[in-house]
């Protein structure tokens, strides 16, 4: 193994071990999720009928706000302990460190996405598990774009005092594209009969999004975090 993926290896490890013991992320953000789903169902579920071609964009409403409180919180620890001066200070690529902080954040979002998808198919009654590969291919792609922004954006603000408010404010902007493309394609999906061409023009989409910034975030994470 390189020393590149050992770095990243290790630094993933640590925050699952974390995670793990405490559950801190995972059980907020899920909360904070399904509870975003259940206002909506509330809202949109009319006498058990819901409103037609919702489920795609509660979907994606909820994996995102609950993708910004698990960015927020899992460099509140690392502020908190000081971990993340150590990382910096250790002599290790600092991409590295990008990229097991990216890994961590897109597998506890998977866990969300998890319980989110049968809720909602449930309480919307969206075909959303008639095509389990198409559909995990578009949230996974989404959510790499998503938190790759994210990820960069969580560690440049983590010793802001206004942190909070400023991560949406400059994460949303730039993710809109991303999440544009999760709604239209997961909407293909639920069609009567799915609309694949689309589902993969969406998907490539994303893709090109995901490697122009995740390239860009790994290019730029070692001179913002110097600074």
């Amino acid at each position: 193994m390189s020393a590149f993926l050992r770095v990243a290896w290790l630094v993933l490890r640590k925050d699952l071990v974390v995670e793990m013991r405490s559950l801190e992320i995972v059980s907020t953000s899920l909360f904070f999720a399904v509870s975003c789903v259940l206002f909506f169902a509330v809202a949109f579920v009319q006498e058990g009928r819901p409103m037609e071609g919702a489920a795609s964009g509660i979907l994606w409403i909820a994996v995102a706000f609950a993708g910004t409180l698990a960015l927020g919180r899992t460099f509140e620890r690392e502020r908190q302990s000081e971990t993340l001066r150590a990382l910096l200070l250790a002599p290790a690529d600092r991409p590295a460190l990008y990229v097991g902080k990216l890994v961590g954040i897109v597998a506890l979002l998977a866990v969300a996405e998890v319980v989110l998808l049968p809720l909602i198919a449930y309480l919307f009654q969206a075909p959303l598990l008639r095509t389990p590969l198409w559909i995990a291919a578009v949230l996974v792609s989404g959510t790499i774009g998503y938190c790759a922004v994210g990820t960069l954006f969580a560690a440049m603000l983590v010793r802001a005092r206004s942190r909070d408010v400023l991560l949406p404010i400059l994460l949303y902007p730039i993710t809109i594209p991303v999440i544009i493309a999760g709604v239209r394609a997961t909407a293909a999906l639920l069609e009567p009969q799915p609309d694949f061409e689309v589902v993969r023009f969406w998907l490539s989409l994303i893709a090109a999004y995901d490697v122009v910034f995740i390239t860009i975030a790994l290019w730029s994470f070692e001179p913002l975090m110097t600074d």
